[in-house]
């Protein structure tokens, strides 16, 4: 019987991709500018390459890949230079950041039924405190618990052990809780692997490339019809 309903927070509650996307240009510009090099393209796809490490292995830092950035062309990065950057890509990523419409609809319809949680990666910043959920107290308030991984010694998604500290704090079982994100390998492997099961929440308000795997998890396109998966 299932008794919680585990959510993501980005681009499962909240739709941040214009943010992101504009964040993550203002960035390779500024960088960019910086290092005072040419050319833009070759800069573009050292950058681009790194950045894709950095997220295969689980690190959100943006001020960690620029340090990294620097080190490939050979160049010590002003730290204030550095931090200033982190905070105006954080803004632009928050400014544009959205509930999805329905939102807060189901969760109220939700927490009249089950316990509700939240098991977020951290952004790469020191503290959870600048972290985007902190734009919606009112949305805060639906979740008995919050779990900011990758803060407080506890490791990032997907990572069981976040997950795992959730139920514990609950007071449940795996079996007895669901776990709605919308990353794959973050999110619904990290899930199965602490033997929650997953829902795959596939927006159709979201342009992106879907990974092709052949899966019996359950996959929605809004969260209006997660009561026919819970």
């Amino acid at each position: 019987m299932i008794k919680a309903v585990l959510f993501d927070f980005g681009q499962t509650l909240v739709d941040s991709a214009d943010g992101f996307r504009q964040a993550e240009k203002e960035a390779e510009v500024k960088i960019f500018k910086n290092l005072g090099i040419e050319p833009w393209p070759e800069f573009l796809s050292n950058y681009r390459r790194l950045r894709r490490d950095f997220h295969a292995h689980f690190d959100f830092s943006r001020k960690a890949l620029w340090q990294e950035v620097y080190l490939h062309y050979k160049r010590k990065p002003d730290p204030e230079f550095l931090l200033e950057a982190e905070r105006d890509y954080w803004k632009t990523v928050k400014f544009e950041t959205r509930l999805f419409p329905e939102t807060k609809a189901v969760l109220e319809q939700l927490a009249s039924e089950y316990r509700l949680a939240m098991i977020t990666n951290t952004q790469g910043q020191e503290t959870s405190e600048e972290h985007r959920l902190t734009l919606f107290p009112d949305l805060e308030s639906f979740f008995e618990v919050i779990i900011v991984a990758g803060e407080a010694g506890v490791p990032p998604k997907p990572n069981r052990e976040p997950f795992l500290l959730c139920l514990e704090k609950l007071g449940i079982a795996p079996a007895e809780a669901i776990y709605v994100g919308d990353d794959w390998r973050i999110d619904i492997c990290g899930a199965k692997n602490a033997g929650i099961r997953p829902v795959w929440l596939q927006h159709h308000s979201v342009s992106r490339k879907w990974p092709s795997v052949k899966t019996s998890v359950p996959i929605i396109t809004s969260l209006v019809i997660i009561h026919l998966v819970v």
